[in-house]
């Protein structure tokens, strides 16, 4: 393949021309640079680790930026840790972010084991409800960003224009498409590959597992009051459902909404009422 090009602009119309299959999915073009030399700008504006530690989950905060490069090689993720730790007077002080690093690493290390497993549930579903009762395919509203809930399409459009999802979003995403709507994790997952630029299937699959069930305890949610701190009210402050949306609540009542026949076990909160016992779940 042609590997010099005069700008951005002819390589960007090269790839269309070499790949218009992938160009008919999604045809956006990230801000994202590629190459080592964005790579190490990228890195050097790396941030402190407290700083990290104390607001990683907010969707303005200081994260990294460094999923792209780090997924497609550009940056190793010894390199970075490295990087890390010596900015910091006490190592300890970038333990979270090293942490983050390492469960990256675990990732790869369970898909290098399984292979193309990490496209199977690794375990059942702990929601009560079984497999078959999820659905195939991501709805059409979701993959339009119709859905009629702000955050939600809010969220779905940034995907596919900017290829690129702070991680707290992708969570709240995945929860929604395979507990509020009930589509199987591996359909959001796939959806999430073709549009991500980091998108590293070995990441991408087994956090979709983690939020489903499928490889944790128990499923993921968050309700309104989470999503409104996280992203600084920036979708719920003027949005016309609030106090109304689906996301309104405590998390035990969506528990006990969501999953109505999951075994109180897993949420630890000793409830076992009539016709809602282990081994009753819909089929």
């Amino acid at each position: 393949m042609k590997r010099e090009f005069a700008d951005r602009d002819e390589l960007i119309a090269y790839l269309r021309e070499e790949f218009p299959e992938a160009a008919a999915v999604d045809d956006h073009v990230s801000g994202t640079r590629g190459g080592r030399k964005a790579a190490e700008e990228q890195l050097a504006k790396l941030g402190k680790g407290k700083d990290y530690e104390a607001s990683r989950n907010y969707v303005h905060g200081p994260v990294s930026r460094l999923s792209a490069y780090i997924r497609h090689g550009v940056l190793s993720l010894a390199e970075v840790r490295d990087y890390a730790v010596a900015k910091e007077r006490l190592p300890e002080d970038a333990e979270k972010f090293v942490n983050e690093l390492a469960w990256r690493d675990y990732w790869q290390r369970i898909y290098d084991d399984i292979g193309d497993g990490i496209w199977d549930d690794r375990e059942p579903y702990k929601t009560g409800w079984h497999t078959e009762r999820y659905a195939d395919e991501m709805p059409q509203d979701i993959v339009e960003a119709d859905t009629g809930l702000p955050c939600i399409d809010a969220f779905a459009r940034t995907l596919v224009e900017t290829g690129y999802l702070h991680n707290h979003v992708r969570m709240w995403f995945a929860a929604y498409v395979v507990h509020w709507r009930r589509v199987k994790w591996q359909a959001g997952a796939r959806w999430f590959l073709s549009h991500l630029i980091d998108g590293d299937p070995a990441s991408n699959n087994l956090s979709w597992q983690w939020v489903a069930s499928t490889f944790s305890a128990k499923p993921y949610v968050f309700n309104r009051e989470n999503l409104e701190k996280f992203t600084e009210g920036e979708y719920c402050k003027e949005c016309p459902l609030y106090g109304n949306c689906d996301f309104e609540g405590s998390y035990e009542r969506h528990q006990r909404r969501l999953f109505p026949d999951a075994d109180p076990a897993v949420f630890g909160d000793g409830r076992r009422g009539p016709g809602r016992g282990r081994g009753r779940g819909r089929r």
